[in-house]
């Protein structure tokens, strides 16, 4: 058990030591990382840094006495309102990241529920199963029911099957642009009319493609209406440290207007301490986060983020092309952007990216059905044709040693584990219990 240290210790030796540490972490800059980070190269990095440590020590918790961070808010949620085809009722909030979002959504359509429709007791809402996990956080939080709709063929959310999920207790429709496990859109303009037929709210998490899909558009590619061109979308959550390149972590939520945004909202008058009033889930906001997004946006303007873009699909098609050219391997779906996984019905694919792991990739792997996931950035420009060719090395080893295909690995969110049969969840949670620690 480490002690509560007696003496300090001079600065050269921590970072030293903290320097041996991160050698441990994954290779992102170098582009053997497949998710997580974002990395867009050094002159966007350094401008996202200056501009955190400037206001380093800020707090958006009380927007009265910091007014630089309250004015660098309004203009983010400006231009994105701006960037989704909002107007100028559209309305939001920053946050620390796409769950929190995520969380903010569900509690505003929860509360909204509370006020407008008092009969509905257990409050429901319908996802598909491609949603983001952190949606299933949120009806733990928050009480709300989970209803799950399948995708059809094309990993999309089954229409057919949404509208007869919807019963009277239903609040809110979910879809995603895209969804993070194959990286398609949902049929959002089919869902934004369902929602108006049936006078519900509907939530789209654009956490992943907010800051990448409208430039994919801007430079030819055809892109599905995902946002508030949309009628019936009443909510768009996207994350300005994704695709857009600012420090973690700083997202967006934002809502047709204002009067809908007041849910989001806590207040308490009864507190000793005073007047008590939160827009999001946390108390203290790090204004470095929000200024590194403002300034990030500014530097980049639309025409940089449609080079930045231009130069994902670049390497994204380069990506696909070479894997699709694997026999034994698939993309699955048609995506949109720079977020796809394929897999295969010949080998082991959890085996396939232990051996691309042996090779210092760090790969994102998944279940139902097995697969593996990329999120292709700027920096794997210089690696995409190392990685295609130990793809195309790894393939070959799994068709020759066919014992290395045996195995029961599965996929975890950005990790992965053995899983035993019966209680998967305590499983999960007893392992993370044990990989976070308390004593070294």
């Amino acid at each position: 058990m480490l002690k509560f240290p007696k003496d300090g210790t001079d600065s050269k030796t921590i970072f030293s030591k903290m320097d041996q540490l991160k050698e441990r972490d994954g290779n992102w800059k170098e582009g053997k990382t497949w998710s997580l980070v974002y990395y867009a190269g050094e002159e966007i990095t350094k401008v996202a840094e200056e501009a955190y440590l400037k206001f380093f020590h800020a707090n958006a918790l009380n927007p009265a006495v910091f007014n630089s961070l309250r004015q660098f808010e309004n203009d983010i949620l400006s231009m994105a309102a701006d960037l989704f085809h909002g107007d100028e009722e559209t309305a939001g909030s920053l946050t620390s990241g796409g769950s929190e979002s995520i969380l903010m959504a569900v509690k505003t359509y929860r509360d909204e529920a509370r006020v407008l429709h008092p009969e509905i007791k257990e409050p429901e809402m319908i996802l598909p199963v491609s949603a983001h996990a952190s949606f299933e956080k949120a009806a733990h939080y928050y009480g709300v029911k989970a209803v799950h709709i399948p995708l059809n063929d094309e990993y999309k959310a089954d229409i057919k099957v949404l509208e007869q999920a919807i019963t009277p207790n239903t609040i809110l429709i979910v879809g995603s642009a895209p969804a993070y496990p194959q990286g398609i859109v949902d049929p959002i303009a089919q869902m934004g009319q369902i929602a108006l037929k049936h006078g519900l709210r509907f939530h789209v998490d654009a956490c992943l493609g907010g800051f990448i899909l409208p430039f994919v558009r801007d430079i030819g590619y055809q892109i599905p209406d995902f946002d508030f061109s949309v009628p019936g979308v009443s909510s768009i959550s996207a994350d300005l440290h994704k695709y857009g390149f600012a420090a973690k972590g700083v997202s967006a939520i934002l809502y047709r207007n204002s009067e809908l945004r007041r849910y989001q909202y806590f207040a308490y008058a009864d507190w000793p301490g005073g007047l008590f009033v939160s827009p999001s889930a946390t108390g203290t906001r790090p204004g470095g986060a929000i200024a590194s997004a403002y300034a990030v946006l500014n530097y980049l303007g639309r025409q940089g983020y449609q080079n930045l873009t231009r130069k994902v699909m670049t390497i994204t098609k380069k990506l696909q092309e070479g894997i699709s050219r694997i026999p034994e391997l698939f993309i699955l779906g048609k995506p949109e952007a720079g977020v796809f996984a394929f897999g295969s019905d010949s080998i082991n694919i959890h085996a396939l990216a232990d051996k691309l792991e042996e090779q210092g990739w760090v790969i994102d792997q998944q279940s139902n059905p097995d697969c593996l996931h990329f999120m292709v950035t700027p920096a794997h420009e210089a690696v995409s044709e190392s990685f295609l060719r130990d793809l195309r090395a790894g393939v070959d080893q799994l068709k020759t040693s066919p014992e290395t295909i045996k195995g029961n690995s599965a996929a975890l969110y950005g990790m992965k584990a053995a899983l035993p049969s019966g209680k998967t969840e305590e499983y999960l949670l007893d392992s993370l219990n044990k990989l976070m620690g308390r004593n070294e």
